[in-house]
């Protein structure tokens, strides 16, 4: 048996300025052998990380990041590539995500709902409350960050997290050099992940091996909302975590910048308090040490992953359940010059998006575009429940079984306040920022980390026009009302007010 938060063995082969990949064995085959009656209705297990961008799993393509038990899940089931969380109408854009993701609303609706939360709870109109009624026991630990009370919701409610553990003076603007150690990531005097005495991820993991375990002894099927925090500031490992890693062998993004230009007038500037926790201008030394932290706790929440996977084997509940693992939103750390998840490049609205189970096809990549809120849809699919008319999204799972070989989504609507919009359609993007005013557009199949803005050429003047077009349209689809018009007259299609 290993230690609790731990690898099963020490790793003395990893040294520092040395990344390695490494097979570790902390839990047996996840794939179900064989499938159980039709007539039984699926546990559905739903593995939900905070801020976790899209490449932040090994076997997804980033060689620099240890990831052995989500690599177990890629490998077993279907990976859709392109997964993206809409927007947000505050800058806590991990409420919006959550918003939509339990409302079944699309942005602006969610938003709308946020004053009626308690009432859909009460109503079973809640993703979970669903569940319930379809038969489902429900549980609920980790990061919840929505208005209404989870206890209202799930019938079980063991730690209910806030949105992100306390931060003090001392994790910000860090680190100025090689000798600025004031914070480490393992020192558990500024509490944050440590209050309370565990780290919390480790206590999510308790409590979810604790719920299957009882759940072993019941044939009622089970609905899982396993929330952690991580990896979500303050990024706090133990220091064996961290030592896994040296900031020699960390690489910068692509896309790196001391300072991105657009900042303060698109809502992301100095002010902002994600963007206050790398010093101004960024350093290179400040961005690898922040991103090395990134990948350490990344990497402690996979150990805990694979105790949950290693629980639902040995209490014999895989063969018929479901997992699902996403986040709610990506994180920049210095890509493009800005550390939050306050912009719309695909660092910080792409997610990983993996689903194992009964007759998911294994090591299969889906490069599909889909909203990540799409696990709730799928989740009423799986459950036999018919959609309400008031789910915006949709069920992945025509996607996953090859019936369905398109997006229900032709283009891709993004938006983060009144700063902020964009589209992304037939491999381009397209961001839009009003207060500038300004266009940036990307083409995404030959500049995939956003760097090239290709709206100032003459020969992408057509597609600008036919993107900014696009996007009006989408407007009008979800209820989004900011007049782009006022900002951009010789774009829009709009007629003067």
């Amino acid at each position: 048996m290993h230690r609790k938060g731990f690898f099963p063995f020490d790793l003395p082969f990893i040294v520092p300025g040395m990344i390695v990949a490494v097979v570790f064995l902390t839990f047996s085959s996840c794939r179900p052998k064989t499938p159980e009656r039709k007539a039984k209705k699926p546990n559905i297990v739903f593995i939900f990380a905070d801020d976790l961008n899209y490449n932040m799993v090994h076997e997804l393509g980033n060689p620099e990041i240890i990831t052995p038990n989500l690599d177990k899940l890629v490998r077993e089931g279907v990976t859709i590539t392109h997964a993206y969380n809409m927007g947000a109408w505050t800058p806590a854009v991990c409420v919006s995500s959550r918003g939509m993701l339990n409302t079944g609303r699309s942005l602006w609706e969610a938003h709308k709902m946020v004053p009626q939360e308690k009432r859909l709870a009460e109503e079973g109109e809640l993703w979970a409350g669903m569940m319930k009624k379809a038969g489902y026991e429900t549980y609920m630990t980790g990061k919840w960050h929505v208005k209404v009370k989870p206890q209202l919701v799930f019938d079980h409610v063991i730690h209910e997290r806030p949105g992100m553990p306390n931060q003090t003076p001392q994790g910000y603007n860090r680190p100025q050099g090689p000798n600025d150690t004031i914070w480490e990531p393992w020192d558990t005097v500024y509490g944050g992940y440590w209050k309370g005495g565990m780290h919390w991820s480790e206590v999510l993991g308790d409590d979810a091996v604790h719920f299957l375990q009882e759940a072993s002894k019941k044939d009622k099927p089970f609905f899982m909302y396993l929330a952690f925090n991580a990896s979500h500031d303050p990024r706090q490992s133990p220091k064996k975590f961290v030592e896994m890693y040296h900031v020699d062998s960390i690489s910068l993004p692509q896309s790196f910048l001391p300072e991105y230009p657009y900042g303060e007038k698109i809502g992301a500037g100095r002010k902002l308090r994600d963007e206050r926790l790398m010093p101004f201008p960024r350093t290179p030394y400040a961005v690898k040490v922040n991103r090395l932290e990134y990948n350490a706790i990344t990497t402690h929440m996979d150990v805990q992953i694979g105790r949950i996977l290693q629980a639902l084997r040995e209490t014999g509940k895989m063969d018929n359940t479901y997992i699902f693992f996403t986040a709610d939103h990506g994180l920049s750390i210095g890509a493009h010059g800005l550390a939050g998840k306050q912009n719309l490049y695909d660092i910080s609205i792409r997610v990983p998006f993996i689903v194992v189970g009964p007759g998911v096809p294994q090591n299969r990549k889906i490069h599909t575009d889909i909203y990540l809120q799409d696990a709730m849809a799928t989740a009423l699919d799986l459950a036999g429940v018919q959609k309400p008319d008031f789910v915006f999204f949709h069920s992945v799972l025509p996607i996953i079984k090859g019936e369905r070989k398109i997006s229900y989504y032709p283009a891709i609507y993004g938006a983060y306040l009144n700063y902020q919009r964009m589209i992304r359609e037939d491999g381009f993007k397209l961001i839009i920022y009003p207060e500038v005013p300004v266009v940036l557009l990307y083409d995404l199949n030959k500049d995939p980390h956003e760097i090239n803005d290709l709206a100032q050429k003459p020969e992408y003047k057509d597609k600008v026009k036919r993107l900014f077009a696009d996007f009006e349209k989408l407007q009008d689809q979800m209820g989004d009302t900011l007049n782009l018009r006022r900002f951009f007259p010789e774009l829009s299609g709009r007629k003067s007010k």
